[in-house]
């Protein structure tokens, strides 16, 4: 069991960390990030918000923002919900199979069954 206030306050930490390269202003400050929520197990939840329906850099800002949510110690699986980019459901769909990629990967280093990614 994991503090879900210390473990979301590090979280958003890290997402500060994941730049815009076409602002250089980092994704929490530009407020790409909303309804952050993290239990006592770990579970994070997150909706990523892409500054237009049509942002070309939409894919690798999500995939960075996840890593970085997946670096966090005490993270144990993560559900992010993209809105208002125009692929947002084949975005969503291709995040969640590399955070169960991942998952398995760690879970397998630990000799683990890995958690769903959306436990």
């Amino acid at each position: 069991m994991v503090d879900a206030g210390q473990l979301r306050s590090a979280i958003l930490e890290k997402m500060a960390t994941v730049i815009d390269p076409e602002s250089g202003v980092d994704v929490v400050r530009m407020r790409l990030i909303e309804d952050l929520a993290v239990d006592d197990a770990g579970r994070v939840s997150y909706t990523f918000r892409p500054s237009s329906a049509f942002c070309p850099i939409a894919v690798p800002l999500a995939d960075a923002i996840q890593r970085a949510v997946a670096e966090v110690p005490g993270v144990a699986s993560q559900e992010v919900q993209i809105i208002g980019f125009a692929l947002s459901e084949e975005l969503a769909a291709a995040l969640k199979q590399a955070i169960e990629e991942k998952l398995r990967q760690v879970k397998g280093k630990a000799g683990e069954e890995p958690p769903s990614a959306k436990e």
